[in-house]
């Protein structure tokens, strides 16, 4: 009899580890709101049900007979992987790691009682809550609780704050937003996969974002261009902020700034795979290692293999007009042999407000960074 996972989110991000599951002979049971999504067709069983809808989801899950259930790049969909989890007895990790890793508010408080270098933060309802005499300005303004660039503003001065944290508030579920000191650096983000709190270093990614003022992800290149003294700091401070929120199994998406002398911060981290087709391609294309078998391995309570099987890199280029096409389109004359995807839609006038609302992207591949460099988008630092 096929062993039964049940997988949280039906959309084009869990469709990668829907295809995954299958291919390693499990029957998927596929959870979310019906919304004509990819995974309600892919799944050998889709079921309606809102995936914020977890005691509803764990009854199903418990007359189904589930083995294992999991996510991908998905904040809020780990809440109920977890919730379903503790309350079967199968893997994954507790509901108070689910509530520092997917409360921003939380997160920064647990940081901060452990000794891990992340920006100071403020958690607010209205603007009239801030002292602005005592706020050195820049400060980012975001959703306590949501993902994918949504509802971020980088506010320059105390007339703006009114607006940005309404907007903040509206894209979250938690009616606050969190006021934060701007990190100065560049962008990298860090994939880890744990069993039994032992983490497993896996991918450093550097990120290209539009910058100011709503820091939408334009890019990706893994592996990050850092000396191997870096890189070993970056390793050092993530483990240790892992442990700190009590992550102990599966996959892990951390986002931090290193400044030009090398302070490092962490932004965030989830206790999920990175989207952004970060975990479910950019990892097994520079490293070998099939990170979302691996997930899939670890919900089962299966301990992950550890093999890497090369080094490449690879970069995402994400769509925004035009001129991006353009790139792709020299990218298919001077070297088509590095095109690995491509997942184009109409180009609009919408504005893109964040990072579901880009107009597709191209991924590429090759030995050396020197050969993808000029296919990558512009610095925005």
């Amino acid at each position: 009899m096929k062993k039964k996972i049940a997988i949280i989110g039906a959309s084009y991000l869990q469709e990668p580890l829907i295809q995954k599951a299958k291919s390693m002979g499990l029957e998927t049971h596929v959870f979310a709101w019906a919304a004509g999504d990819v995974g309600e067709k892919s799944a050998d069983v889709f079921y309606p049900i809102s995936i914020v809808e977890k005691d509803q989801i764990l009854e199903k899950c418990r007359e189904i007979g589930i083995d294992g259930i999991c996510t991908i790049a998905s904040d809020l969909a780990a809440i109920a992987v977890n919730y379903v989890a503790e309350n079967m007895g199968l893997t994954g990790n507790s509901m108070a790691c689910t509530l520092v890793s997917t409360n921003k508010h939380a997160m920064r408080r647990c940081f901060e009682e452990h000794g891990d270098p992340s920006p100071k933060s403020l958690r607010v309802s209205n603007a009239e809550e801030l002292d602005t005499d005592r706020l050195t300005f820049p400060v980012i303004v975001k959703p306590m609780d949501r993902s994918g660039s949504r509802g971020i503003t980088k506010v320059l001065k105390a007339g703006d704050l009114p607006a940005a944290i309404e907007y903040a508030k509206a894209q979250g579920f938690e009616k606050y937003a969190l006021v934060e000191e701007y990190a100065e650096g560049t962008e990298y983000s860090v994939e880890y996969i744990s069993w039994k709190g032992e983490h497993r270093f896996l991918a450093l990614t550097r990120k290209y974002t539009t910058g100011a003022p709503d820091f939408i992800e334009t890019g990706h290149m893994e592996p990050a261009d850092v000396s191997t003294e870096l890189l070993a700091r970056v390793q050092s401070v993530v483990e240790h902020a892992l442990t700190s929120l009590g992550i102990q199994y599966g996959a892990s998406h951390s986002e931090l700034k290193i400044s030009k002398d090398g302070v490092i911060r962490i932004i965030e981290i989830g206790g999920r795979m990175g989207g952004d087709n970060i975990g479910s391609a950019l990892v097994q294309l520079t490293t070998g290692y099939d990170f979302v078998k691996a997930v899939v391995e670890t919900a089962l309570g299966q301990e992950p293999e550890e093999k890497k099987t090369k080094q490449a890199c690879a970069g995402i280029h994400f769509i925004f007009n035009e001129k991006d096409l353009a790139v792709l389109e020299r990218l298919k004359e001077e070297h088509p042999e590095y095109l690995v995807e491509e997942d184009i839609h109409e180009i609009t006038d919408e504005k893109v407000t964040d990072s579901g609302s880009r107009f597709g992207y191209f991924m590429f591949a090759a030995d050396s960074r020197k050969e993808i460099e000029a296919y990558l988008p512009e610095d925005q630092e």
